[in-house]
């Protein structure tokens, strides 16, 4: 490891913009996606901000940590799918969950109540052609301007990232699944 002298003056300008409600995409192979996006969630609840998580690929009866300590905070989130594909009995019934859930969301963005809307892993239902990528385009950019907006999943459309104001990839560099350990309660849940 390289030892680098700590910066002593700001390496960047300071932004003179106007604050505004962000796009921001987390995408890419590696882990932390979701995380990144409920990091987001709880620094706005913490600030005392309005905050709303729908979850495309987790059931509505889903009781992972996530959901456990966002009910005990008063956060609200909401599962719209019957889990990922590979484990759904009918991918119609899939896609409808998709298009009812993003009704949801939609009607969330629209009306303005909240500071942040968490839309995790709606790149899946958009990859597989369970929602139409142009109505989601179409939402961001007639969100109420004060709204914020983390959108998570593999692949993002290029469509979005060229939107999105914000986009970060994470990237797969190590996986402990790649050395035949599970997936575990308070990791991977």
């Amino acid at each position: 490891m390289d030892i680098e002298t700590p910066p002593t003056a700001r390496d960047t300008p300071k932004p003179q913009g106007e604050r505004r409600g962000l796009v921001i995409v987390h995408t890419g192979k590696g882990k932390g996606k979701s995380t990144a996006a409920f990091g987001l969630a709880l620094r706005a609840f913490g600030r005392g901000k309005t905050v709303k998580v729908y979850q495309f690929m987790k059931v509505p009866s889903a009781r992972f940590g996530e959901h456990r300590l966002f009910e005990n905070l008063g956060i609200p989130i909401e599962g719209l799918g019957d889990g990922f594909s590979w484990k759904s009995r009918d991918l119609e019934h899939s896609a409808e969950l998709a298009r009812a859930g993003w009704a949801r969301a939609e009607a969330t963005l629209l009306a303005g109540e909240h500071f942040m809307v968490v839309l995790d892993e709606i790149m899946y239902p958009l990859r597989y052609g369970w929602l139409p990528l142009e109505p989601v385009l179409t939402c961001l950019r007639q969100r109420p301007p004060h709204v914020h907006v983390v959108l998570t999943g593999r692949n993002a459309p290029e469509e979005l990232v060229e939107l999105a104001d914000t986009v970060t990839e994470m990237t797969l560099v190590k996986h402990h699944f790649q050395a035949g350990v599970p997936a575990q309660r308070g990791i991977e849940d």
